[in-house]
This record gives C-alpha cells, sequence and structure tokens, in this order.
C-alpha cells in the first residue's frame, strides 16, 4: 500500500492516547469484548495490521500482509486520582504500551493496545498509533469505528484507504514555486549561530488551566469586545497568539528576535477538490506564523491571534 508525502514527513514515532473508565467494570467480560471489536474493525482498518517495509531513499510503504495489532492486558496498583490533572509523567506512561524501537521497523506494531486494570475497580485502554498511518482526524476515526462494533453497532463511517490521491506525481518533484519556511530550521537567538546550547538545556512540562472565563476575557480582549463571526478570532487563535505572546516576554527576546509559532493544519477541505470523506491518513499540513519579538509584544492580542 502507498504511502503519502503527508505520511512521510516527520520521524517514525507512534501517537499514544490513554481512555479512563470509573468503576464498576467487569474487566474480564471487557477484555473478551476489546478484542473481539478489535479483531472486526481491523477488517476494514486493514492497513493497521500490517507493517511499514522501507523502499529505499526514505521511504517506506505498508505491507498489509495481516499480522496484526498487539494486545496486552496488565494490572496496576494506580487509582485513577493519582494521575492527578494528567499532564505527561512516567507513571502516566506505563499506561500506553511501549514500541520497541531497536526492532526493525518491519517488525514494530503499527497499532498497540494496552488494557490496564486499576487498583480502584477502574480500567484504562491504552494505544499506540503509528503516526506514519494517521493524524488525529484519522486516529479518532478508527477508535469512534471501533467503540461502535464493541457498542454492538454496526460500522457506519468506513474509511477511504486509497493514499495516492496525495501522492505526488512523477516525474519527480517540482521545485517549490514558493519558499516553505515551515519545514526549514527554526530562527535561532541573536548572536547565535545554532541552537545547540538551548537545546541542551533541560524542559519541563507543565498544564496551562483555562476555564470558560479565562478564554472569553482574551476574545473580547483580542476582539475589542465585538464577537461577529467569521470576523472575530477564535479561541484556538486567541489562546495561541495569548501563549505566543507569553513566552517572547518570558524568554526575554530582543525586540527584532525573529520568533515562529508552528500549528497544524487540516487540508481535507482545505484543497481542491476536497480529500473524499472520511480519508484515512495524514493530510495535516505544518504551518508557521512569523513575526519579531517586539511586535508581539509591543502590538495588541489581536496581532498575535491574527
Amino acid at each position: 500500500m502507498s504511502l503519502s508525502e503527508f505520511d512521510q514527513v516527520g520521524a517514525i514515532t507512534h501517537a499514544s492516547i490513554v481512555y479512563l473508565y470509573q468503576s464498576p467494570i467487569d474487566f474480564d467480560s471487557a477484555i473478551v469484548t476489546l478484542k473481539d471489536s478489535l479483531s472486526n474493525v481491523l477488517v476494514t482498518f486493514y492497513p493497521l495490521a500490517g507493517r511499514l517495509h522501507d523502499i529505499g531513499k526514505g521511504r517506506f510503504e505498508v505491507d498489509c500482509n495481516a499480522i496484526g495489532a498487539q494486545f496486552l492486558v496488565v494490572e496496576s496498583e494506580s487509582r485513577i486520582e493519582d494521575f492527578g490533572d494528567f499532564h505527561p509523567t512516567p507513571q502516566l506512561q506505563t499506561l500506553v504500551p511501549q514500541v520497541d524501537t531497536k526492532a526493525p521497523v518491519h517488525e514494530q506494531p503499527l497499532l498497540l493496545v494496552q488494557v490496564t486494570k486499576l487498583g480502584c475497580g477502574g480500567m484504562c485502554l491504552g494505544l499506540a498509533i503509528s503516526h506514519i498511518m494517521v493524524d488525529g482526524s484519522s486516529g479518532f476515526h478508527f477508535t469512534n469505528e471501533w467503540a461502535r462494533l464493541a457498542r454492538g453497532e454496526q460500522l457506519k463511517n468506513p474509511p477511504f484507504l486509497d493514499r495516492r490521491v496525495l501522492q505526488a506525481k512523477e516525474p519527480a518533484l517540482l521545485e517549490p514555486s514558493f519558499d516553505h519556511p515551515e519545514y526549514g530550521p527554526p530562527p535561532v537567538l541573536m548572536g547565535h549561530t545554532d541552537a545547540l546550547e538551548e537545546i541542551k538545556k533541560e524542559t519541563t512540562i507543565v498544564m496551562l488551566k483555562l476555564d470558560k472565563k479565562d478564554i472569553e476575557k482574551l476574545k473580547n480582549k483580542a476582539n475589542n469586545g465585538e464577537n461577529n463571526y467569521p470576523l472575530c478570532y477564535t479561541r484556538y487563535e486567541v489562546v495561541a497568539g495569548h501563549m505566543w505572546r507569553c513566552a517572547c516576554k518570558a524568554r526575554r527576546h530582543a525586540s527584532q528576535q525573529l520568533t515562529w509559532l508552528y500549528f497544524p493544519m487540516d487540508v481535507r477541505n482545505r484543497i481542491e477538490p476536497p480529500l473524499p470523506q472520511f480519508y484515512f491518513g495524514n493530510a495535516v499540513y505544518r504551518a508557521a506564523a512569523t513575526s519579531t519579538s517586539g511586535e508581539l509584544i509591543s502590538k495588541p492580542l489581536s496581532y498575535a491571534s491574527s
């Protein structure tokens, strides 16, 4: 099975997601239901039961050999409340099946499932799905259809699996007609020739909690109190703009420091003609907004949100 350029622009990684269910749960019955429904849904989403095949020059295809997904059942003494606000921690990572990245790529499952029985009587369903196979939209499409079968319903939205609609045409790719900075190296700090010093710095992950009131305050600030859709800035735009400005302030950038904000853009309905409904694969383009720290900080939130 062919893969498109959109599938292969990033590193070969697995995206993870966890679903938590509170007690009481008949764990043994749930295992049987999940196994049977997974087997059935993979008949339709059969590429996820295959393996990647290296065809050279940094490109891959999917060998639809039906080797299958990996299904694990484990028990843990952890309770749901132990995971707090669910920000990434080593403890939370134990709920996701681990991929043996040292194994040859053709031996690595494209889909791994781990069902964990928790000490509180609840259950966790953890998934690791190859990012070369799905983006967020396709990943949730798969889990939604799996859930339908697990509930005893019929498959509702079968996937469109032919990725050749996004594959570069032969002969070889033409030179881009305009610059694509989002796929080049990001800007380095003024006075530096590379980002090695920044890369070596220790990082941590924190959760920014914004409630409805906080977001409405940002929207009013960016829209000058007006909410005339579609002219007004969305929740995503104002929060992203706010975070961008705060990052520049916190890093104490020089006024002329060039800064980029990367964001994903789903192209399913943004290209002509649009992709077929329920296209299954990667259809997200990485875009970048560019500015200087001085402009972002000195100008109103509406500038960063635009």
